[in-house]
């Protein structure tokens, strides 16, 4: 087991967990900790237990242990998000912190295999230096656990690259408003879910952006993506920022239905309220498109 004793893993991953709450609570004069940032991101826009953790339909939580998450069925694939607890037999307990950065932006496991979709790689590869050593750091001093998930089922086969090897990346600054929103959401990998596919096949990022109607499944059942482009009369276009704060937050929307997951609502939640508002900013910034769809 990575990290010591049973007793020693559990209080470390007690400690995560307020760092996590008062991390997600308020931005203070102390400078974070990578370990700090990384629970933050981890647990908040990042989202990641929202796949590789067990949930119910009614949504994925946060702090959940990252032990491998339910069926994603598509018609190209049926993916099992797999165990990513540092667990040494079941999860990535052998993996260093660089391993674990190179695979969440550059798509290769330490044993060369290329990771393929849902796994949002195209998205990570921008996640800044600091914050994927960040994110690696806390998920590999989360307590592992045994369990091995289904093989994925694949009717494709996996890319060569995800392009050329990624080298140093900076986050934008928190000033920039629109841009650090916009880096934010490719970290929440939002239009990998709210954009539709095209009729080659893959997500029509160049046309479509944020324009819902993606028809996804799961352990949720069947949802089909909202459209959260500022468009007036099909998308967000009327919402107020505090419309889209609280759907985000909360789950409800302005008309009172309540999101559905997958929407990691649980984990928006713990956003600070400058990223929040950051996320915001970037979405208000979205080309408009019309594109009505029925929930």
């Amino acid at each position: 087991m990575l990290g010591g004793s049973p007793v020693k893993a559990s209080r470390r991953y007690l400690s995560v967990c307020l760092l996590v709450s008062s991390a997600a609570a308020s931005h203070t004069a102390v400078a974070e900790t990578a370990l700090e940032r990384g629970a933050y991101l981890v647990e908040g826009i990042a989202n990641c237990g929202n796949c590789h953790a067990p949930q119910a339909p009614s949504g994925a939580e946060p702090l959940t242990p990252l032990s491998g998450g339910p069926a994603i069925p598509t018609p190209a694939f049926t993916a099992y998000p797999p165990n990513i607890t540092p667990d040494r037999q079941a999860g990535i307990g052998s993996w260093t912190e660089d391993q674990l950065v190179a695979a969440m932006r550059g798509g290769r496991t330490p044993d060369g295999r290329m990771l393929r979709p849902p796994m949002p790689v195209p998205f990570y590869r921008s996640i800044s230096d600091a914050d994927a050593h960040a994110i690696a750091a806390y998920v590999l001093s989360r307590p592992p656990v045994a369990g091995k998930s289904p093989p994925s089922q694949f009717k494709f086969p996996a890319p060569a690259s995800y392009g050329p090897p990624v080298g140093h990346v900076a986050a934008p600054p928190h000033e920039n408003q629109v841009a650090y929103g916009a880096y934010l959401g490719s970290m929440g990998h939002c239009m990998l879910c709210h954009t539709p596919v095209g009729p080659d096949g893959q997500r029509d990022y160049a046309h479509r952006l944020g324009a819902g109607g993606l028809v996804m499944e799961g352990v949720f059942n069947r949802v089909v993506t909202a459209n959260i482009t500022p468009d007036k009369e099909t998308g967000i276009g009327t919402w107020t920022d505090a419309d889209i704060s609280r759907a985000l937050t909360t789950g409800e929307r302005p008309d009172g239905r309540r999101l559905s997951s997958p929407m990691p609502v649980a984990y928006l939640a713990r956003l600070t309220p400058e990223d929040l508002a950051a996320l915001i900013a970037w979405l208000r910034s979205l080309p408009p498109i019309a594109n009505r769809v029925e929930h």
